[in-house]
């Protein structure tokens, strides 16, 4: 049975990409969606011209740590290639 929760879109994205299986070369190529993008596009223009919520602020923190863990997991599927070839 499939539960009904309340997460952010790029979460349900990650989530989704990695229930389905990935492999470096997959990895590689993953990205979120436009409509995420769209988002952190806004919340950055908003902290840099405005002021955050701080809901938003840590939305923000949240995209922001994602993407650097999908930068390291992508730099290290890389590697992983490399080691294949």
């Amino acid at each position: 049975m499939k539960k009904s929760i309340s997460i952010s879109p790029v979460y349900e994205e990650i989530i989704n990409f990695l229930a389905r299986g990935t492999t470096p070369q997959s990895l590689i190529k993953f990205q979120v969606s436009e409509t995420v993008k769209e988002r952190v596009a806004e919340l950055i223009f908003r902290e840099k011209n405005d002021s955050l919520s701080e809901n938003e602020k840590s939305e923000l923190d949240h995209y922001l740590l994602i993407e650097h863990l999908l930068r390291l997991a992508k730099a290290r599927a890389y590697d992983f290639i490399e080691q294949e070839t």
